[in-house]
């Protein structure tokens, strides 16, 4: 069980799927928030959550104020638990949250295809065995759906190799450690 940390929805629980996904800590989220917090990078941002697994940092980013939230999840039974938790977050947030979340049922490289962005704030959480290449691919298909002044987080296991964010027209922002999780904070390239 994980719940959303802070904001209107604050407290709120979320279900976590049973296989197939890896649920970022609360002390992981916390920490990523409030950096993202002191980047004044939620407020009002249209929010991308890929590999959405229980939805929880697209979620969070709705709590704290972002316009609006996709999440991305490609099993069926975690795509499942999303449109749950996103049901629950947006009752307790009330209005018109109901219309503000999206979840889409679909890899992740398959909806960056066909999306239309733009996006403020991005998550990308991948199964730590993603290969590089297919993480540089998402990023890749990522880079054209970005606002100018985006953030992308991208979350791996920390023996991963870092995320080729040059191939993707990004420049790194920030990096950090947590236990066995890496986080990188990435933006586009000033043209």
């Amino acid at each position: 069980m994980t719940r959303i940390i802070a904001g209107t929805a604050g407290g709120t629980r979320l279900d976590v799927p049973g296989q197939g996904t890896r649920p970022t800590s609360d002390r992981v989220r916390e920490s990523l928030f409030g950096a993202l917090s002191s980047m004044d990078a939620i407020a009002d941002a249209r929010v991308l959550d890929l590999y959405a697994g229980s939805g929880a940092l697209g979620l969070e980013a709705l709590s704290r104020g972002a316009r609006s939230t996709v999440l991305v999840e490609k099993g069926r039974a975690a795509a499942a638990v999303v449109r749950r938790n996103a049901a629950t977050v947006a009752k307790a947030l009330g209005g018109d949250a109901a219309g503000r979340t999206s979840v889409q049922e679909s890899s992740v490289h398959g909806y960056l295809l066909r999306a239309a962005g733009p996006f403020d704030l991005v998550f990308t959480d991948p199964p730590y065995d993603l290969s590089d290449a297919d993480m540089t691919a998402d990023l890749v298909a990522l880079a054209p759906l970005l606002s100018p002044d985006a953030v992308v987080v991208i979350e791996r296991g920390k023996r991963s190799t870092p995320p080729d964010l040059a191939a993707a027209g990004l420049n790194l922002l920030r990096e950090k450690v947590y236990g066995d999780t890496a986080l990188w904070w990435a933006e586009p390239t000033a043209p």
